[in-house]
């Protein structure tokens, strides 16, 4: 089984807007709702793919059962944490001539919640995959991710994630099966800039060296490059296609290479349904769907 992890889930409530004019009131031509997070969007495309998986994670108060009812109707199935206060996020995404997100801080998660969530994670077993995506609420500590590791350690477990500089740089001694920065946070990681391949291909080899068994570096509209733990280096451009929507790319392509990494074993494939995974979901105003991924995976 795979399961999901998002720590602070919300309610995407995206507006579309001809122009932004701050300090004005503007009016919408359209809105919709999406079940946000990073973990969320991974589940959501892994069943569009037809990947059985569980999402994991915290909810709170009326917003957070809607996020559960709603991700059920997408057919994902969740076993998350119910606090019993707060309230589960709702977070503004302006669509203009700009993007403006506002994402609102979430609930606290009490010692009582998480231990309740580990024992959520004792039922994982030998043979499943972990995903652990996006950042980590302020009231947890920042070595969260590392302890949902350590609580899995012994077993034969594939580890996948897709966090930023100190989350990922401190999960790296794990081993964890697949790290997946862009190019930007891998950049920040050390300090400098990866813009040529040169540059990426050298960093994502020092995350390897740190512990990454794969590092998959997305480059946005540039495609995306794959460093296998055989010390091949992949690199791929993207489809053609119209850029709509960039929220949940990049968790589009860690859903659709794990989709198709489980079922072939073979890193050159699973790199290219990954970023044709990714591409369908930047094509998209929602997330990627199987017929888009699979008539866009023609052109690769």
């Amino acid at each position: 089984m795979i399961y999901t992890v998002t720590l602070n889930p919300a309610l995407d409530y995206v507006m579309n807007l001809d122009e932004m004019q701050p300090g004005q009131v503007n009016r919408s031509t359209g809105e919709y709702m999406l079940y946000g997070g990073k973990g969320i969007n991974v589940s959501t495309v892994l069943h569009n793919l037809g990947v059985e998986n569980v999402a994991l994670g915290f909810i709170a108060g009326f917003t957070g059962e809607e996020i559960e009812k709603g991700v059920n109707s997408l057919g994902v199935a969740t076993d998350f944490v119910r606090l019993e206060s707060g309230m589960s996020r709702i977070n503004v995404k302006i669509k203009a001539s700009q993007e403006t997100d506002i994402n609102a801080k979430g609930p606290d998660i009490p010692k009582a919640a998480m231990d309740e969530f580990y024992r959520k994670l004792d039922s994982i077993s030998d043979g499943d995959m972990l995903i652990l995506a996006g950042a980590i609420p302020g009231s947890l500590p920042s070595n969260v991710y590392e302890k949902f590791i350590e609580r899995i350690c012994g077993k034969n477990v594939n580890v996948v994630v897709d966090a930023t500089k100190e989350l990922l740089l401190n999960v790296l001694k794990y081993h964890p099966f697949l790290v997946k920065p862009n190019n930007h946070e891998l950049g920040e990681m050390f300090n400098t800039e990866c813009n040529t391949q040169e540059e990426i291909t050298f960093y994502a080899r020092k995350l390897q060296d740190m512990g990454a068994r794969n590092v998959l570096v997305s480059l946005a509209g540039e495609g995306a490059l794959l460093l296998s733990e055989t010390k091949q280096v992949y690199r791929i451009g993207v489809p053609k296609g119209k850029v709509v929507n960039s929220v949940g790319a990049g968790d589009s392509m860690v859903a659709g290479f794990v989709a198709s990494y489980i079922k072939d074993m073979d890193y050159e494939k699973a790199l290219k349904y990954g970023t044709a995974a990714g591409s369908a979901t930047a094509f998209s105003e929602g997330l990627a769907g199987k017929e888009l991924v699979e008539k866009l995976l023609r052109q690769l």
